[in-house]
Formats: structure tokens, C-alpha cells, sequence
């Protein structure tokens, strides 16, 4: 585990926790490492919920796929983040989404009955870590309502610059590097990619912004 510390000390689960209490942590919970390659499935959907995942190096997304075989990207999850803890901590027996390696991708996988229940060692920092998952969870609540807020625009136009918006308060400049190519930001905004693509044209002859692949600069 010496080569993931310096990633897992900026997970949000850890905070708090030293690295010698980590490493206890760890052999206790049985965490364990996998690989995956570039477009393969890390949490299957109808699976049922038992694991938590650190993104360790590489990235992953969050989907969902509705009965027609329309895809929404509910989240992309970079290394240091957590995902698929609240439907562990639910115990959910099928879970509604999908996580896919974005591309090749080492994933820390944890069962969350090992983080929800403390071990017969007693370990002191057990409660640290059950109040990091807690805060994580409220913080992820925050963001799917920044999602709700986007997605529930009436038009394409405004989905997007209502995302651009966001992004640009998160990262504190006009100028910046989206996660997501033009079929990902569609599938994210819940919009049909040629009509994206309109709309960013039409954005930037009104000089409204600029863009070059995953880059954008807000004008107005």
C-alpha cells in the first residue's frame, strides 16, 4: 500500500487519520487493490452494493442507463475520490448505476460493512473515519443538486452555460479544462450531441465564450 499513501491522504475519507492509523486501517478492512482497463466496469448495475472504491491513479465514471439505452454520466471520479458509498452504506440489492474505468485505472475497493461496523480490534480512529464517510456523503448530496439544477434547464443553451457556470465558480477563473469531451458533456447534460455542438457554435459567434475541445473561456 507505500505506493497509494500520498494519493490516499488526499482522499476525503482520511482526513484526520495518520499514516501509521491508515495502514492499520487498511489490513483491518481488508482493502484491496485492483486494476482496470479503459472502458471496463468497476461496479456493474443490479449488482448488489457492498463495496466502497478509492480511485487510486486513472479515472472512472458514474453512469446510468435508462431502458432505451440513453446514457446520462451522473459523475466523473478522479484519483483521490470516493465513490459508490451511499449505495453501500444503503446496502441497496441493486444498484441503479454503472462504474466504468475512464481509462486504465488502479480502484481501492473497501466493504462498507467494514467501515459501518467497527472491528473487534476497537481501533480509535474508527469514528473518524464513520464521521469523513458521513461528510462525504453530505457533500456529494451538494453536488447531484448542482446536477438537478442543470439538467432541469428548458433548453440545451442554457444546460450549458449553467454548467460552464458552475465550473468556472469551482475553479475560480473564466478559463478552464472540462472532464468531459463533446459526447461526455452531452451525455451529462442530458442533450443530443449535434444539438451541443449547435449551441456551442452559436455561443461562440455571439461572443458569449470560447472553446477548444475540453477547454473553455467564459467572455460574458
Amino acid at each position: 500500500m507505500e505506493k497509494y499513501m500520498a494519493t490516499l491522504k488526499k482522499c476525503p475519507l482520511f482526513i484526520g487519520i495518520t499514516e501509521e492509523d491508515m495502514r492499520k486501517m487498511l489490513t483491518c478492512m481488508g482493502a484491496r487493490v485492483e486494476f482496470f482497463d479503459k472502458k471496463y466496469t468497476v461496479i456493474a448495475e443490479g449488482n448488489p452494493a457492498r463495496y466502497i472504491g478509492i480511485v487510486l491513479s486513472g479515472n472512472a465514471q458514474v453512469i446510468q442507463v435508462d431502458y432505451y439505452g440513453n446514457r446520462s454520466i451522473l459523475t466523473e471520479v478522479e484519483s483521490g475520490e470516493v465513490f459508490g458509498e451511499a449505495f453501500a452504506c444503503a446496502e441497496v440489492n441493486a444498484v441503479p448505476i454503472t462504474v466504468i474505468a475512464n481509462e486504465p485505472s488502479e480502484i481501492m475497493l473497501i466493504e462498507a460493512s467494514h467501515i459501518l461496523h467497527t472491528c473487534s480490534n476497537h481501533c480509535g480512529f474508527h469514528q473518524q473515519l464513520i464521521f469523513n464517510l458521513m461528510k462525504d456523503l453530505a457533500t456529494k448530496t451538494i453536488l447531484f443538486h448542482h446536477k438537478i439544477e442543470i439538467i432541469s434547464k428548458r433548453s440545451t443553451r442554457e444546460k450549458l452555460l449553467t454548467y460552464l457556470s458552475f465550473y468556472a465558480k469551482k475553479t475560480g477563473r473564466n478559463r478552464f479544462e472540462i472532464p468531459y469531451d463533446r459526447q461526455e458533456l452531452a451525455d451529462y447534460l442530458e442533450v443530443d450531441r449535434s444539438g451541443l455542438s449547435a449551441e456551442i457554435s452559436k455561443l461562440r459567434n455571439e461572443g458569449i465564450l470560447e472553446s477548444d475541445k475540453k477547454w473553455f473561456v467564459l467572455l460574458e
